[in-house]
């Protein structure tokens, strides 16, 4: 039979595979609800996008240089598989050794690898509630239940953390800080008192770090000389404007990251390019430092606008408030629809404790003050 006849004959199965479909994935998988990411616009759509978290400033000079000089012979080979001069570079502004530092593809590798590395299959994973949803996720994929514990009424962790997890013997917990997604920061000296009196690991995602208020002098890395349980996880996609070239990097005691540099990590996993676009956005670090400072103007200019139009607003040290709708305003839903009909992309969560509340990304001043008046037009 020819090609064609044979794609042609394809293309008209049996009437018994359109009514009993072969199912192939894992009988575990099948309830699994995959992580939903914010909406993507299309290219050509005109919007507002505060429903990601990204940072509206671009990229430093110093990168789009980078980029443009990179030569043919970098993607035509294979990449340095460990990705040792950011290692180097990232160990250096840390003051930690580069065998403390692993490069991943996004901050989303890292807590896989966490996952894969550290705990066995049906062992269950720690997660403070509400959170990050894509742990869960996560999750289900090694086949671990998630021992679940609810943040208090100010989303601090609740004083007994410890001693639940450690009494369900949890070998893994996340703990997001800045919180998401309320964008509250929960002092190092807490995070360390949690560190010490867990028995497991203590996975610290720091994706929004960079945002912190300088005042608070706010340094987790000291976590990593003094305890050998505790990783941080480091994202190059908030502060330095790279959410597209998905780079992160995890640092910790050497006993962390050796098995997950040389054993759970896939070979070659940040490709050549990342690597190079991500050393360079390190070393100017203080370019990338003027858009922080940025945001953090036109949060507390938000936080008041908003507060100012009836939204009950928490106090946020990321790129992001975190508001409740007050009940004359209407449902939070309702709100993020409308707002959307207008031209502006805002975050809901149809979970728990979050139903009346809106997530809403630090743009630029114009793109803020576009919610702003849709808000008072709604």
């Amino acid at each position: 039979m020819t090609v064609p006849a044979l794609l042609e004959a394809r293309e008209a199965p049996p009437a018994w595979v359109t009514l009993f479909p072969m199912v192939y994935e894992r009988e575990s998988l099948r309830n699994v609800q995959g992580y939903l990411p914010g909406k993507q616009p299309l290219a050509e759509q005109r919007v507002v996008k505060l429903n990601t978290n990204e940072n509206p400033y671009p990229p430093c000079a110093a990168v789009m240089e980078a980029l443009a000089r990179v030569p043919a012979d970098a993607l035509r080979r294979y990449p340095p598989p460990l990705a040792d001069e950011f290692r180097v570079a990232a160990a250096r502004i840390h003051d930690l050794v580069p065998d403390q530092v692993i490069a991943v593809n996004g901050g989303d590798e890292l807590l896989r690898l966490a996952i894969s590395t550290f705990v066995e299959p049906g062992h269950p994973i720690g997660v403070f509630e509400p959170s990050y949803s894509l742990y869960p996720v996560l999750a289900s994929l090694q086949g671990s239940p998630v021992y679940a514990l609810p943040l208090a009424s100010d989303w601090s962790v609740p004083d007994d953390a410890a001693e639940a997890l450690n009494a369900a013997r949890v070998p893994l917990t996340f703990l997001v800080n800045p919180h998401a997604p309320s964008g509250t920061l929960l002092p190092v000296a807490e995070v360390a008192r949690l560190a010490a009196a867990l028995d497991g690991v203590l996975l610290v995602d720091e994706a929004y770090v960079d945002f912190v208020d300088p005042d608070r002098a706010h340094d987790a890395t000291m976590l990593v000389r003094r305890f050998r349980n505790v990783l941080l996880l480091r994202t190059l996609s908030k502060g330095y404007s790279l959410a597209g070239l998905r780079f992160g990097y995890g640092l910790g005691d050497v006993g962390l990251i050796t098995p997950m540099l040389t054993k759970t990590r896939d070979s070659y996993n940040v490709d050549a390019v990342a690597q190079r676009l991500a050393t360079v956005a390190l070393e100017h670090r203080d370019e990338a430092g003027r858009t922080w400072q940025s945001v953090r103007a036109e949060r507390a200019r938000m936080t008041a606008s908003l507060g100012g139009l009836g939204f009950d607003v928490a106090s946020s040290q990321s790129n992001f408030v975190l508001v409740t709708v007050p009940p004359a305003s209407g449902q939070a839903q309702t709100i993020e629809r409308a707002l959307e009909a207008r031209g502006v992309l805002v975050r809901y969560f149809d979970q728990p404790r979050l139903r009346d509340k809106l997530r809403i990304t630090i743009g630029t001043p114009e793109e803020n003050d576009a919610l702003l008046a849709a808000l008072r037009t709604s």
